[in-house]
C-alpha cells in the first residue's frame, strides 16, 4: 500500500501540471477544439454528470469533488472563494465514491475532522480541539443524547464542515465549528436510482432515489432506504427504515416552496463495553486483547433503538430584483429506549478486571427519552449598490424550542467473562416510570453585511443578539436565562488568478446553566478566534487549494475554587492554535483520464491555558496533534472499455494525550479502496474500509476505559438509474 500511495502522489502531480496547462475539459468551447485525448477523456467523465449545463447553487447536486458555493458560512448562496472563513465541502459524488455508509466516515477526509470512535448512538464529529454541532438544512439537527437518531447520508447531497465560531448566524453553538447536512431536494429533471447494496457483518440494504418534475410548477423527491445488518460486535444489530419524501412548488422565477419529511426507525444495540486500559491498549497478563467483538451487555434484552418523525418547508421569494424572503420550519419528534450493560464505574472508581484478570463488573442502565423540537428562521436578504460598493444585507429572527422528558434507571449489575462471555446471569429491571422534563427556548436577531468594495475587496461585519433559556423540572439550579452579543468581522482580497487571502475574527457562546455556591448563575461559556487564510480556486477549473491559521480561545471554563471547596470558578480558558491544509480536484488530463482527489492535513496545538487545578498548560485530551489524509480516483478504460474507476485513500492520526501521563491514545494508520464499473444506466462498485483491518484504539480517557475503531469492512452495491 505504501509503494500504492507514492504512485498516486506521482500521478497527481503530474496530473495538476498538465490539467493547469490545458484548458477545462468541462467548457463547451474547450471541447470542440481538444485534440482527440482530451476529448476522450471528457466523454469518460460524462456518466459521472448529475447537473448537465446548470448553474452551481448552494443546495443543488455537484459535478465530482470541488464546491464553488456553500450556503452555510453567510447563511446565502456565497461563492466560497468570497467567504472569509474555512469551510469544507464533501459532495454527493464524493460520499459515492469513497463509499461512506455513516456521517463518520463522510468526515474522514476533512482536514483535521475526527469521528473515529465505533458508536451507534450518534456520529459525533470534532474539529479544531472540540466537537462541534449538527445541522440539518441550516436549522439543529437533533436535542439530547440517549434519542439521538443518526442521519444516511444517503439522504444528502452535500456536507459543510464550517470551522470555528459560527454563534452570530445561529445563536448557541459550539467554538470549534458546526457541521452542516444538506438534504437531497426535488429537481425539475428526472434521475432515478435503484440499489442493493451487500457487505460485511450480513448487511443487507436496499434504497432508492426518484426526483422529477410533476408538471410545470411541481417538482417531487422520495428518498428510501431498508436495512439488515450486523456489526463487528456480537450480538449487535443495525437496522433502518427511512422515508424521506419532499414537494417543491415554483410557480415562477421568483417563489419556491420546498415541503419535507421524514420517518426513520433504527434498531441497534451497545457498541461500546467501555473495556479498562489493560486488554485494549495496555497488555492484560496471559489472557492478551479483548477481542473487539466481544459484546458484554445481554443479548435480548440490550438496545439502542430510535425513532425520528419531522416535518416542515424551505420558503422562498423575491419580492423585488434585490430584495428576497427566506423562512425555514421544521418540527421532529424523536424518541429512544437505550438499554445497557457496561464495565462498571461504580465498583472501584475506574473499569478494571476482577483479581481472575478476565472478569468485569457491570453497570446498568436504561434510559427512556423522547424530545419535540421547534425551529423557525426568518431571513430578509436585500442587495444594494453604492458606487463602487456592493451590500448583501441579511436582516434574522430565528426561534427555537426544544422539550425533552427523561426516565433514566441506574443500578449495579453482575459479572461478565470478557474473553468468554457466559449471558443470562442478570435479572431484568422494571422500566424507569421517573419523569425528568426539560424546557429550552431560544431567541436570536441577527444582522449581517456581505459588501464587495470594487472587483478585489470582500468585507463582512455581522452581530447578533440571544436569549437563552432552560429549565429542568427535577433540578432548579440548573435553570438558565442568558442574554448573549456575538461578533464577526472579516477582510478579504482577490488578487486575481483565483486567489484570495482573507482575515476574520469570530465569536460564539455556548449556556452553562446552575449556579455558583453563593447561588449566583454561570454566565455563558464564550469562544473567539481569529482567522487568517488563503484559498485558491481558478475560474473554469474543479480545482480548489486552501491553507488557514487560526487562533481560538474559550473562556468562562468552570474551574475548582481553592477558598470553597463546593464552588467552581469561571475562569478556566482553553487555548487552540493550528493549521490546516486542503485541496481537491476533479479534473480531465490530457492522456490521463479523469481523476478527482481530496489532500488535507491539519495541526492542532490544544492547551489549558488557565486553570485552578494542576491541568494548566496540559494538553486538550483527545486531540491528536497531527492528522493527514489523501484520496484519489482513477476513471479509465480497459481492454477497450470504458467506465472504469479504482480509488485509493490513506488516513494517518497522531497519538493524543489522554489526560494521564499512564496512558495516551495510540497513532493509527488506515487504508481504503474502491472498485468501480458503470456501463450505461448500471454502476456496480466494491468499497473496502480500513483495508489491512487494522485494530484501532480510537480513544482513551483518564478515567480508565478505550474504545476501539472500524475494522474492515467491504461492501458492494448495484445500483440502476433509469
Amino acid at each position: 500500500m505504501k509503494y500504492q500511495a507514492t504512485l498516486s502522489m506521482t500521478a497527481l502531480a503530474l496530473l495538476i501540471g498538465q490539467a493547469w496547462a490545458a484548458e477545462p475539459a468541462a467548457a463547451p468551447a474547450a471541447a470542440a477544439s481538444a485534440p482527440a485525448a482530451a476529448a476522450s477523456a471528457a466523454e469518460i467523465s460524462l456518466p459521472l454528470v448529475r447537473a448537465k449545463g446548470r448553474r452551481e447553487n448552494a443546495s443543488g447536486p455537484i459535478e465530482g469533488f470541488v464546491a464553488r458555493r456553500a450556503g452555510s458560512g453567510m447563511k446565502g448562496d456565497i461563492a466560497l472563494i468570497e467567504t472569509p472563513q474555512a469551510i469544507t465541502v464533501v459532495t454527493a459524488d464524493q460520499i459515492e465514491a469513497q463509499g461512506a455508509t455513516a456521517l463518520r466516515q463522510v468526515t474522514r477526509y476533512m482536514a483535521g475532522a475526527s469521528s473515529a470512535t465505533l458508536d451507534s448512538r450518534a456520529d459525533r464529529i470534532s474539529a479544531r480541539g472540540g466537537s462541534v454541532d449538527q445541522y440539518l438544512d441550516g436549522m439543529l439537527r437533533s436535542h439530547g443524547f440517549a434519542n439521538n437518531t443518526r442521519p444516511d447520508p444517503y439522504t444528502l447531497e452535500r456536507v459543510e464542515l464550517v470551522r470555528g465560531p459560527a454563534s452570530v448566524l445561529y445563536g448557541q453553538a459550539s467554538l470549534n465549528g458546526l457541521l452542516n447536512l444538506v438534504s437531497k431536494r426535488p429537481q425539475f429533471e428526472t434521475q432515478r436510482e435503484v440499489q442493493v447494496q451487500l457487505g460485511s457483518f450480513k448487511r443487507r440494504q436496499l434504497a432508492t432515489d426518484l426526483t422529477g418534475p410533476l408538471g410545470e410548477q411541481w417538482a417531487y423527491r422520495l428518498v428510501a432506504l431498508k436495512r439488515d445488518s450486523g456489526t463487528q460486535v456480537n450480538h449487535v444489530k443495525d437496522d433502518r427504515l427511512l422515508l424521506a419524501p419532499s414537494l417543491t412548488w415554483q410557480p415562477g422565477a421568483d417563489t419556491s416552496l420546498t415541503l419535507q419529511a421524514l420517518h426513520q426507525r433504527d434498531r441497534s444495540g451497545s457498541l461500546i463495553g467501555f473495556f479498562p486500559w489493560q486488554g485494549t491498549r495496555l497488555p492484560n497478563g496471559s489472557f492478551g486483547r479483548i477481542p473487539t467483538s466481544t459484546f458484554i451487555s445481554e443479548p435480548g434484552w440490550d438496545a439502542y433503538n430510535t425513532d425520528q418523525d419531522s416535518i416542515g418547508y424551505l420558503f422562498s421569494h423575491r419580492f423585488a430584483e434585490h430584495l428576497t424572503l427566506r423562512q425555514n420550519l421544521r418540527h421532529s419528534q424523536s424518541s429512544g429506549d437505550y438499554r445497557t450493560l457496561y464495565t462498571s464505574f461504580s465498583a472501584t472508581g475506574r473499569p478494571v478486571f476482577n483479581a481472575d484478570g478476565r472478569s468485569l463488573e457491570r453497570d446498568l442502565v436504561w434510559q427512556r427519552n423522547d424530545s419535540r423540537m421547534t425551529q423557525l428562521d426568518t431571513q430578509l436578504e436585500g442587495q444594494l449598490r453604492s458606487g463602487g460598493w456592493q451590500h448583501q444585507l441579511l436582516l434574522g429572527l430565528d426561534v427555537q424550542r426544544n422539550v425533552g422528558r427523561d426516565r433514566n434507571l441506574f443500578e449495579r449489575s453482575t459479572a461478565i467473562d470478557a474473553y468468554a462471555p457466559v449471558y443470562g446471569n442478570f435479572k431484568p429491571p422494571a422500566a424507569p416510570t421517573e419523569v425528568s422534563r426539560t424546557e429550552q427556548r431560544q431567541l436570536g436577531l441577527y444582522l449581517q453585511d456581505h459588501i464587495k468594495l470594487g472587483s478585489r475587496w470582500v468585507a463582512v461585519l455581522g452581530l447578533r443578539h440571544d436569549r437563552a433559556r432552560s429549565d429542568t423540572s427535577d433540578d432548579p439550579d440548573a435553570k438558565v436565562d442568558d442574554k448573549a452579543l456575538s461578533k464577526r468581522a472579516g477582510l478579504l482580497y482577490q488578487s486575481g488568478l483565483g486567489v484570495s487571502s482573507y482575515l476574520a475574527y469570530t465569536e460564539s457562546f455556548k449556556p452553562v446553566g446552575g449556579v455558583d455556591f453563593y447561588k449566583k448563575p454561570y454566565k455563558p461559556q464564550v469562544g473567539e478566534q481569529w482567522e487568517l487564510g488563503l484559498k485558491w480556486q481558478p475560474q473554469h477549473k474543479r480545482l480548489s487549494a486552501s491553507a488557514t491559521i487560526y487562533d481560538l480561545r474559550d473562556t468562562n471554563r468552570l474551574t475548582p475554587d481553592p477558598a470553597q471547596p463546593n464552588n467552581s470558578l469561571q475562569i478556566g480558558e482553553v487555548r487552540i492554535r493550528g493549521l490546516e491544509l486542503e485541496s481537491a480536484g476533479s479534473l480531465a488530463g490530457a492522456g490521463l483520464g479523469l481523476w478527482d482527489w481530496t489532500l488535507a492535513y491539519a495541526y492542532t496545538d490544544a492547551k489549558i491555558s488557565r486553570s485552578n487545578r494542576s491541568d494548566q498548560g496540559q494538553a486538550v485530551a483527545g486531540v491528536p496533534r497531527h492528522s493527514a489524509s489523501a484520496w484519489l480516483t482513477h476513471h479509465f478504460s480497459l481492454a477497450g472499455h470504458e467506465g472504469f474507476s479504482a480509488g485509493a485513500g490513506v488516513r494517518r492520526v497522531s497519538g493524543a494525550w489522554a489526560g494521564s501521563t499512564r496512558i495516551s491514545t495510540p497513532a493509527a494508520t488506515l487504508f481504503d479502496a474502491m472498485l468501480a464499473y458503470e456501463r450505461g444506466d448500471w454502476r456496480l462498485a466494491l468499497n473496502a474500509n480500513n483495508l489491512a483491518d487494522e485494530v484501532q484504539i480510537s480513544n482513551c480517557l483518564s478515567r480508565g476505559d478505550c474504545m476501539y475503531g472500524d475494522r474492515r469492512s467491504v461492501n458492494a452495491s448495484l445500483g440502476y438509474r433509469f
